[in-house]
């Protein structure tokens, strides 16, 4: 059996990491950082990053050690028992080197500044009909789950339903601690393959729906000229209170220099569906500078995870075979249910080691 390494690319990252730490550690009771809080609060911050690397790391290079030192056993020992035992230890220590490598990779990735950022999440009913609406419900339903497994916040901005129990479309923000972090990665096209309850011969159908993940903007990410827009308001259509369908309460906006259309018709209050309407809108320029940039860096090199593209294949959820596949990065995993029930850690997980590993050989190159 191949004895595992440390990559010496972590290795280093490690070492600058317990270096650092160190360093914050020591800072932190000096009387200077004391008296200024707002350099108090941002080593504070970068402690508490460093904290968990640092003491997953010293994990890992004892396991390490106490491996070599196995493997030493095993093959200079002359006692037969003593190097049983130390194979014993071997089979132990290698899935824990393994996992805690995994976790280690995963503590240094890089806090995205916008990782805590709220996410403006909009599904769309794609080709399929009434089960590209059913699924497109499913997949609101999936982020509903997941948000209350991570105790995030959900607020529906606009809904618009097909058939019972369908969506043609929903827009809703998500809040919480590393909700865009963890949501900006389900952006792209979703697929299904399942059997419709209407089909009566069994045959599997396909069907899609997009997903926009949207980090939410504040006033001071980026201006917008008031000049640049054009405000229209209209009759509400569809279900809804008395006074939604007989004022002329719901809103539209277009920006005129990017051509962005957002409309909301919600709430009763023009006024309330005029700030929800914004609060896309600006999500959404903020989206596609963000899209721009990222384009600039990545414009010499392709990208493993990819950008989000709305066009892209990203995932299928196979029914039959209780299977769940993600394109961008090759990983099958056959737990449909749980999946579906907002269990999407492992996923997650893996599209953000894969996206660091990514930048790493970019870096390297």
């Amino acid at each position: 059996m191949k004895a595992p390494t440390l990559d010496p690319r972590l290795a280093e990252r490690l070492r600058e990491a317990e270096s650092r730490f160190l360093v914050v550690d020591e800072s932190l009771a000096s009387p200077k950082v004391l008296g200024d809080p707002n350099l108090l609060r941002e080593l504070g911050q970068e402690r508490a990053y460093l904290e968990p690397v640092v003491s997953t790391g010293r994990k890992l290079l004892d396991a390490l050690e106490q491996r070599a030192g196995a493997e030493e056993l095993v093959s200079g020992a002359d006692d037969p028992e003593m190097r049983e035992l130390a194979e014993a230890e071997i089979e132990e220590l290698d899935p824990r080197i393994e996992e805690l490598t995994v976790r280690v990779r995963d503590l240094l990735i890089p806090r995205d500044p916008l990782e805590d950022r709220a996410a403006v999440v909009e599904i769309r009913a794609g080709t399929g009909g009434d089960e590209a609406g059913l699924f497109a419900a499913d997949l609101m339903r999936m982020y509903r789950y997941m948000a209350e497994r991570h105790n995030w916040s959900v607020e529906l901005l606009s809904l618009s339903e097909g058939i019972p129990g369908s969506v043609k479309e929903a827009i809703f923000t998500v809040k919480g601690s590393g909700a865009y972090g963890r949501l900006r990665y389900e952006s792209g096209v979703h697929r299904v393959q399942r059997v419709p309850e209407t089909e009566s011969q069994g045959r599997i159908h396909t069907s899609a729906a997009t997903v926009a993940v949207l980090p939410e903007a504040e006033e001071v990410d980026l201006q917008i000229d008031p000049n640049d827009l054009r405000i229209d308001v209209f009759r509400s259509s569809g279900p809804g209170g008395q006074s939604v369908n007989t004022t002329d309460s719901a809103v539209r906006i277009t920006h005129i220099p990017s051509g962005l259309v957002v409309s909301c018709q919600d709430e009763k209050s023009q006024h309330k569906n005029k700030a929800k309407a914004m609060k896309v809108l600006r999500s959404r320029l903020l989206d596609q500078m963000i899209a721009e940039q990222e384009a600039e860096r990545a414009r010499d090199r392709k990208t493993q995870v990819g950008t989000g593209d709305r066009s892209a294949k990203i995932r299928t959820y196979n029914f039959p075979q209780s299977r769940v596949t993600d394109h961008r990065i090759g990983l099958t995993l056959h737990r449909l249910t749980e999946i579906l029930n907002g269990d999407l850690d492992e996923i997650v997980a893996a599209l953000r080691l894969a996206k660091e590993e990514e930048r790493l050989q970019a870096d390297a190159g």
